[in-house]
């Protein structure tokens, strides 16, 4: 199926009666996917991967960042959650999702 598309698409007549031109119509929109992907997608998905590289890196007593602007430090991991604790004996419940980033990292402290 694959190998008729092509050769529809490659080998479609031209104006001129030539061969060739169909390939010539598509090729402005392959390029534009290309572009697309390079500058647009390609970034996103290796942003993905990095935060959740991040997220499976945390660790108990690590400072972090929630996603709402939140700065605590970690308590305790569970598979999904993270108890964190804000100031004077204040802990929150989030998803590990919620978590942004890594406080030092922010702020340019050694761990």
């Amino acid at each position: 199926m694959l190998n008729n598309l092509l050769s529809i698409l490659l080998f479609m007549p031209t104006e001129e009666g030539g061969e060739g031109g169909g390939f010539m119509q598509f090729l402005p929109l392959l390029l534009i996917i290309v572009v697309f992907y390079l500058f647009f997608i390609r970034p996103q998905m290796k942003k993905s991967k990095d935060q959740k590289r991040f997220r499976e890196s945390l660790k108990k007593g690590d400072k972090v960042v929630t996603i709402g602007g939140i700065h605590g430090r970690i308590l305790e991991l569970k598979e999904t959650t993270a108890i964190i604790e804000v100031g004077n004996q204040i802990k929150l419940t989030l998803e590990r999702s919620a978590i942004a980033m890594d406080n030092t990292s922010q702020l340019g402290e050694k761990k």
